[in-house]
């Protein structure tokens, strides 16, 4: 079990490093969740500087259980603009389908960290 919790460790890490660089990147592609009441680029740049870092965290001994329980609160953040993308007309992921799907996806994001979280001792 230690090590199953590892690779999930690794594998949450390396996807929110990848998925925070990506803000950075192409801040265009995550415009159509950010609701018109926030200035996108300086939303994609946050977000995307959070979810780097709590990466990162993951990976460095003492701020493991806090990263895990950082992501957890912004994947609890995040679910709100999914569900908001699922019921406009034109949901920004392409499709009423992939929203609906994204909202459960949202919920293992959720869930994910919060297990890393209760496994980690310190």
């Amino acid at each position: 079990m230690k090590y199953l919790f590892l690779i999930l460790k690794i594998l949450l890490a390396i996807f929110l490093i990848y998925g925070g660089f990506n803000h950075f990147y192409k801040p265009e592609f995550y415009n159509g969740l950010i609701p018109d009441f926030l200035p996108k680029l300086a939303t994609n740049y946050v977000s995307g500087a959070a979810e780097m870092l709590l990466g990162i965290g993951l990976f460095i001994k003492g701020y493991q259980k806090k990263a895990a329980y950082g992501i957890f609160l912004l994947m609890l953040l995040f679910m709100p603009l999914h569900i908001w993308d699922a019921f406009k007309e034109n949901p920004a992921i392409g499709s009423k389908t992939a929203a609906y799907i994204r909202i459960a996806v949202q919920f293992l994001f959720i869930a994910w960290p919060w297990a890393l979280y209760k496994n980690e001792s310190k």
